[in-house]
């Protein structure tokens, strides 16, 4: 009885100690080989014609992601659950856009008059049926959770004008650094931010989600306080940070782009 009690223990924290540790490899390997990296090396695009010849492949990924209990999750660390939902959001708009490719231009397309393609459930994750938008908004972005603005520049939504889809899997341990560089790369694209005369153009996701750049991450109160602490990534002099400072930099918000942000 003792050695069955024991055996039974060791198996329980063998699966404990393996769920703890999400093997995200597969994800990697599939973005390794479908994103392309471009405008050196700053921003991407996708062969989903390649993502559809491994469809098998990412749909075997995407019931690894499912297999994980609402318990499990809870039980893993911030850093370890905010990777873990990365990754899921990105893979499951990939999957989205195959449902219908080649037959769309914008992931606009899989929506209706009456309900956009992020509101649409179909995602099995932790227990439950979820939308795109559930698990950016109602995980990724919860309040008092994870208070993490950088998770703008990692979650991708299939489009030219979104921050480009990451050639990696994000993970626990690299996740700061990874969400620096992704940030990182996106400002650096003169394609989405760039200073012109005395005007900072930059794009709308600031203005969407300008709230998640002044509740406090990093210090920061302020949209331009962030900015400025990336003021090398937008290639900002020591004058154009005093003026953004003063005020006598005005702010303007790029279109967005939502064609799909295919190989071309």
């Amino acid at each position: 009885m003792k050695k069955l009690a024991l055996l039974l223990l060791l198996s329980i924290a063998t699966l404990s100690s393996h769920a703890a540790n999400f093997d995200h490899t597969a994800w990697g390997q599939l973005l390794k080989k479908h994103v392309i990296s471009i405008n050196q090396g700053v921003a991407t695009q996708v062969d989903y014609h390649g993502f559809s010849r491994d469809r098998f492949q990412l749909k075997s990924y995407l019931r690894s992601l499912e297999s994980i209990s609402k318990s499990t999750f809870n039980h893993w660390p911030k850093q370890q659950q905010l990777a873990f939902l990365i990754n899921a959001y990105n893979a499951w708009t990939v999957e989205l856009i195959l449902t219908e490719y080649p037959e769309l231009e914008s992931i606009k397309d899989l929506g209706s008059w009456i309900k956009s393609p992020w509101d649409r459930r179909f995602i099995p994750l932790l227990g439950s049926v979820h939308s795109l938008d559930e698990i950016e908004h109602g995980m990724i972005r919860a309040d008092g959770v994870y208070q993490e603005p950088r998770i703008h520049f990692a979650v991708n939504c299939a489009s030219i004008g979104c921050p480009a889809l990451a050639g990696i899997a994000f993970t626990a341990d690299k996740l700061d650094a990874q969400l620096d560089q992704v940030t990182r790369n996106f400002l650096s694209d003169r394609s989405r931010n760039y200073l012109a005369d005395k005007t900072l153009n930059i794009s709308k996701i600031f203005k969407w989600y300008r709230n998640d750049f002044e509740r406090g991450w990093g210090g920061y109160q302020k949209l331009e306080q962030f900015l400025v602490a990336y003021r090398s990534s937008l290639d900002l002099s020591d004058l154009d940070i005093q003026h953004l400072k003063n005020g006598d930099i005005e702010i303007e918000f790029l279109d967005y782009n939502w064609k799909l942000n295919d190989k071309r």
